[in-house]
């Protein structure tokens, strides 16, 4: 059944595509790529190490280090994560331009990590440093 005019039909061969299969076949696939996307697994990594260049750091830093046992430290002093977020809070009020830099164990869980960056972040603190133990430089 043809739409194109109101022509008698002569009984000839038409000469074109009809679109409309083809169409649905490509809906249909694109559903089914969208679906199968999303649903990936995490592939687990191991990612490198890597060496850089140390930075320039600031004449009076403020280093707050997580050590093996989850436990916070402010320049050294160690500190609950309610007190460490009301300092982080007071630092975000006086001088937002400041300059954290984060040391964390390895053995920490990156959620602790997370928090603490999340804490800073709420206190308006988007300069942080994460301070790693070098690599053999190579050459």
């Amino acid at each position: 059944m043809s739409f194109g005019s109101f022509e008698a039909d002569t009984g000839a061969p038409r000469a074109e595509i009809n679109m409309v299969p083809l169409i649905d076949v490509m809906l249909v696939l694109l559903v089914i790529f969208m679906v199968t996307a999303s649903v990936s697994q995490a592939v687990k990594l191991q990612l490198p190490r890597a060496s850089a260049v140390p930075l320039q750091a600031p004449k009076d830093p403020l280093r707050i280090a997580i050590d093996a046992q989850r436990q916070a430290h402010w320049n050294g002093e160690a500190l609950s994560r309610e007190a460490l977020a009301e300092r982080l809070a007071a630092l975000g009020q006086r001088n937002p331009a400041s300059e954290i830099q984060l040391l964390a164990d390895e053995t920490v869980p990156y959620g602790d990590v997370a928090k603490l960056i999340a804490d800073a972040a709420q206190a308006g603190l988007t300069r942080i440093q994460f301070v790693t133990k070098p690599d053999a430089i190579r050459r």
